[in-house]
């Protein structure tokens, strides 16, 4: 009978273990499915901070180029009114390139 006991006390022993893996098993898999949905909401957050800055980078760059843009455009139209015509020179080109080749 002794043996039977003890053949019953290791198949008992055995269960338990067995339980407890699968516990086991079953916790490290909640926690890592809670540790990727944590990591995950956290570089959501981090990756539209980002996004976020180098979009109010861009739109200011953009803005500072084009205020330039239209203070160099305004700096050439006065430079242009400054400028005087030589029609003389301009038809003696314009013959010398179009009529005589």
């Amino acid at each position: 009978m002794e043996d039977q006991e003890i053949l019953q006390h290791l198949l008992s022993m055995e269960k338990k273990a067995n339980t407890l893996i699968y516990d086991a098993h079953a916790e490290a898999d909640r926690k890592t499915a809670e540790g990727e949905k944590q990591n995950r909401t956290r570089y959501e957050e981090i990756y539209a901070r980002e996004v976020e800055l180098l979009e109010n980078n861009f739109k200011q760059n953009l803005s500072n180029i084009k205020e330039k843009y239209r203070q160099q455009l305004e700096l050439y139209k006065e430079s242009l009114k400054t400028q005087s015509i030589d029609m003389q020179a301009f038809t003696a080109l314009a013959e010398r390139l179009l009529i005589e080749k």
